[in-house]
């Protein structure tokens, strides 16, 4: 059996708003990751179920790896087709705010969500939620926005509406959200999930081939070179750094989602229980934490970066020069000597 975590109140408001309602519209954060579209197609398929008409929209594209989901072919890109996300938020009688926390988190569509006339319910597991919404639910001790999805369901007596599709694309998010389940997942309640999921026909193997197997020799060759000739060690901090400015991707001509997952490969490293990967865009840095243990790399993201997340998978953002950025971490990262030694 799940545990209560969400508030009775939550789910019966909630619940009453999903049936007075029939035009809904899901929104998730910029640069989505498996977590943000595995969430956001779950609803999706349920809402189908229930009648209701449904629209996804994301702020910009998301990764080749994750539109083998059933719906992801539907959802319409913010940044390809502002006039028409505009348009169905503004129509909108529920507007579902998945996987983030603030309204700058959906980039151009932030505005436009909150002062938006419709209902608005928000799921996620990030910290310090804002307040725009009629209904929040909001818990970082989960493990990803797809596990409250599941409960989300549960709770409101709906189970029998998941179909494969929606636990597929739950099963995508948690998955992914936890590194393939091999952090923020010692809970037996995820495995408890998973086998519910089961039940409903997902076939996992399946997934983790469809995310993790799918990549281009482009990929992997630029995986190759981080490797090699991109990654720093900081011994005496346990840390280590991978910095990848713009030109760099050209050349192996990259594409959205193709430095997923490098964040994580210092850490196999023994002794490093701190990666930082910081990687430029056209506009921005974006900047990626992971860690082992409980060194909170949250706190880090917030104090340096002015991001956040959770204890040990984070991200930021930098609006400046890739070496100020570099700059930023290296200056930083002795006042954190102390914590990263306790937890070594």
């Amino acid at each position: 059996m799940l545990n209560k975590i969400i508030p009775e109140q939550s789910i019966q408001k909630a619940k009453k708003i999903i049936e007075r309602c029939d035009k809904i519209v899901i929104v998730t954060h910029v640069s989505p990751d498996g977590d943000a579209i595995g969430s956001s197609l779950a609803l999706y398929h349920f809402l189908l179920q229930l009648g209701k008409s449904v629209n996804v929209l994301v702020p910009n594209n998301f990764p080749g790896f994750l539109k083998w989901m059933d719906g992801a072919k539907d959802i319409i890109v913010g940044e390809w087709k502002e006039n028409l996300a505009k348009d169905l938020i503004k129509a909108a009688d529920l507007i579902f705010c998945l996987d983030f926390n603030t309204s700058k988190r959906i980039d151009q569509l932030g505005p436009w969500v909150v002062e938006a006339p419709g209902k608005k319910i928000m799921i996620d597991h990030h910290p310090y939620p804002d307040t725009f919404c009629d209904v929040t639910i909001s818990h970082p001790e989960i493990s990803s926005t797809s596990e409250l999805m599941f409960r989300f369901i549960c709770r409101m007596g709906l189970f029998e509406f998941m179909d494969k599709s929606c636990a597929e694309c739950i099963y995508a998010g948690m998955m992914t959200d936890t590194g393939a389940f091999t952090y923020n997942s010692n809970s037996p309640q995820i495995y408890f999930i998973i086998s519910e999921l089961l039940e409903k026909g997902i076939d996992k193997d399946a997934i983790y081939d469809k995310v993790y197997n799918r990549y281009s020799e482009c990929r992997l060759r630029l995986q190759g070179y981080v490797l090699y000739e991109k990654m720093r060690l900081f011994p005496e901090y346990h840390a280590s750094l991978i910095v990848l400015s713009y030109e760099e991707q050209l050349k192996f001509q990259w594409k959205r989602g193709d430095t997923e997952g490098f964040v994580n490969m210092p850490l196999s490293i023994e002794g490093i229980i701190f990666s930082v990967f910081i990687r430029e865009e056209e506009n921005m840095i974006k900047i990626s934490l992971r860690s082992k243990g409980t060194f909170a790399v949250n706190e880090f993201a917030a104090d340096v970066f002015n991001g956040g997340g959770h204890l040990n998978a984070s991200g930021g953002e930098f609006y400046g020069k890739l070496e100020d950025a570099v700059a930023l971490f290296e200056t930083a990262l002795p006042r954190y000597s102390e914590q990263l030694s306790i937890n070594n």
